[in-house]
């Protein structure tokens, strides 16, 4: 089965860094299956939103708000990807999944890891 397993999250001190990880199992693991990968966030009381992307040209984009503060990575085979956040604020605290999409149509979501920024 297809899986992505988010880990890193945490409590951070606002001004602080994280680096969230997302590993990727199952029978996608060559990129040339997957036409992006993304790191989207659910805010408590809000809906969720897309926040990073690499897509399959190595192109990579970011909601305005992040800009400057996150980057996106991932390995070779697309079997890691990563999210370094960094000068978090308050506003960055929520739910961060890790979700892919498939060339097929498919897209698979992890469960998400919770990160917290203190004032």
């Amino acid at each position: 089965q297809v899986q992505l397993v988010e880990s890193g999250g945490g409590l951070v001190q606002s001004g602080g860094s994280l680096r969230l990880s997302c590993k990727v199992t199952g029978n996608i693991w060559d990129r040339d299956l997957r036409i992006a990968m993304h790191w989207s966030r659910q805010a408590p009381g809000n809906e969720r939103k897309l926040i990073a992307t690499i897509r399959a040209n190595g192109d990579e984009e970011y909601m305005d708000s992040v800009k400057g503060r996150f980057a996106m990575s991932a390995d070779d085979n697309w079997n890691m990807a990563y999210l370094e956040m960094n000068d978090l604020k308050p506003e960055d605290t929520g739910v961060y999944f890790c979700h892919t999409t498939l060339r097929t149509g498919p897209t698979y979501w992890g469960r998400g890891t919770q990160v917290t920024v203190s004032s």
